[in-house]
């Protein structure tokens, strides 16, 4: 097979077609789309092929029929009618303040491409009318009616998340420009509006409530990411030398109800690119909203272990409400593992992280976050797990104190956190989500619910936490701790394996926000 070019970085349809590279046809999700609806609306994380969409819908609208040559839907549509295209994106710099000051500049941009002019538009009509006024224009002089199409609609407002008020005025702002879509609605032949989150229809779709949402729709899973199957025959030429269940490890996993798991294009393009395994798509986003929410919340890396939603909670994301489920899914760092129709009526969806890449470097950055800025976690989070497996059971018990003592008091207070043992306990599967082993926490078993296992070749971990009130003594704790493990049979399916087993209790005490005690129990 022939190699082709990598388009990595690239979002421009006709340069991915003209230049010769690599490509993936959505087109047949696409003719599927524009068949069967006219106003849609696309959640996906960031880097996973939204903008190569819209350039691909507008090039189709526009009539660009040398583009489409060998691609599926090159014979099933009518290249003799081409339709004016208004595209809108908010992908490219900052949104700050002057927003309508922004809008505005891409409308007159516009304006020019369509070979239109307007007299000059007043500053309260910044935005709105000038949009109302394109529309009707060009459908007037084209006798077409207008493809309207929305790359990142939501970046003015996830830009200023951190400043509430800015975040509203932009919302409330972009509410009312959304709106014109709708109300312009007899010159609109085609919508489509993607962007990172799913902000609710009452908080700024109200006046575009017509939008279809496909976000979670099996039948539109795949429009954006790569497939198996797309690696095995488009990128076919790439593979040699690569072990395919390492790259699936690695990157694969994301699923929106569909039958395939899906890659980031952003991951395997640059994996392509320098031929390495990295956290290449992690690397590119700034997550400190992200562990802001979940501390506000006191959601932490342990609840997501198990973690079963309402499938409304995941739309549910505004200025004044944001959940850390919604915003982990919604940013890519959690995906749909599962579905329950609940016995009367909706649904609940099962999250978990969608690969390696997401799993170890969310913890590890959740834990440098801990640190407060400018700091990393001390390099003894990473030396947990290997005293653990190295059977050096002191020095693991010094070190997690050292790593305990380290978290700023500004965190431990953050919800009264300090006074939980999970705080404690998500501390511990950060540090041990670092190593090459399996871990599983809150694993059920026939009688109870063990804290965390972490299992490491032919050794098995069963760590059970608790907390000690007061200035009590820990070792009575403790003990009845290594007895819950086996009265409870946490470690039982263990056994018949031939495992090495180590039934661990860990005492913390919200006194002294620390850990207390560290008994070990083995059991060959």
């Amino acid at each position: 097979m022939n190699r082709l070019k990598n388009p990595l970085g690239i979002e421009d349809f006709p340069t991915v077609r003209e230049d010769g590279c690599y490509y993936v046809d959505k087109t047949p999700l696409i003719r599927q789309l524009i068949d069967q609806g006219r106003h849609y609306f696309l959640s996906r994380p960031r880097r996973f092929g939204k903008s190569m969409l819209i350039s691909t819908l507008e090039n189709l609208f526009e009539g660009n029929e040398s583009l489409f040559r060998g691609l599926d839907i090159y014979n099933h549509w009518d290249w003799s009618v081409k339709y004016p295209v208004v595209r809108l994106s908010f992908g490219g710099g900052h949104h700050p303040a002057n927003l309508k000051s922004v809008v505005n500049g891409k409308l007159e941009r516009l304006e020019m491409d369509h070979g239109l002019e307007f007299p000059s538009t007043p500053d309260s009509e910044l935005g709105m009318d000038r949009l109302e006024r394109l529309i009707h224009r060009l459908h007037r002089e084209t006798g077409r009616q207008v493809v309207v199409l929305v790359d990142e609609y939501d970046k003015p407002i996830l830009d200023v998340l951190g400043e509430p008020e800015l975040a509203r005025v932009n919302r409330d702002y972009l509410r009312g420009f959304y709106g014109v879509i709708k109300s312009s609605a007899k010159h609109v032949r085609f919508v489509f509006v993607t962007g990172i989150s799913m902000f609710s229809r009452v908080s700024l779709f109200s006046g575009l409530n017509n939008l279809r949402d496909i976000s979670i729709d099996a039948r539109y899973a795949t429009i954006c990411g790569y497939t198996d199957s797309d690696l095995d025959t488009v990128f076919a030429p790439e593979l040699e030398g690569f072990d395919r269940d390492k790259i699936r490890d690695w990157y694969n996993g994301y699923n929106w109800l569909g039958d395939d798991k899906l890659y980031n294009p952003y991951d395997i393009l640059t994996l392509f690119d320098t031929q390495k395994f990295d956290s290449h798509w992690f690397v590119t986003g700034q997550s400190n909203m992200l562990y802001q929410v979940m501390l506000q919340r006191q959601f932490t890396p342990l609840d997501v272990e198990n973690l079963s939603v309402d499938s409304k909670i995941l739309s549910k994301f505004d200025v004044d409400d944001i959940s850390a489920e919604a915003l982990m899914f919604q940013s890519g760092y959690l995906t749909i593992t599962g579905e329950e129709e609940r016995a009367k009526g909706g649904y609940d969806y099962r999250l978990y992280y969608p690969n390696y890449e997401v799993q170890s470097c969310i913890n590890e950055e959740y834990l440098n976050y801990l640190w407060g800025p400018n700091r990393n976690a001390p390099r003894e989070t990473r030396e947990v797990w290997q005293l653990m497996v190295d059977n050096e059971f002191d020095e693991a018990e010094q070190t997690l104190q050292v790593i305990y003592s380290g978290i700023p008091h500004e965190w431990q207070n953050s919800g009264n956190m300090a006074h939980y043992e999970g705080w404690y306990a998500s501390i511990l599967l950060m540090c041990l989500r670092l190593s090459d082993g399996e871990l599983k926490a809150e694993e059920s078993s026939s009688r109870g619910r063990s804290d965390i296992f972490f299992i490491h070749k032919k050794q098995v971990f069963v760590i059970e936490c608790k907390m000690l009130r007061g200035g009590n003594d820990p070792a009575p704790v403790a003990e009845g701790a290594i007895r819950q493990i086996l009265e409870q049979g946490y470690a039982d399916k263990y056994r018949r394996r031939g495992q090495k087993l180590h039934l661990i209790a860990m005492v913390f005490s919200e006194t002294s926000r620390n850990l207390e005690q560290m008994l070990v129990k083995s059991h060959d």
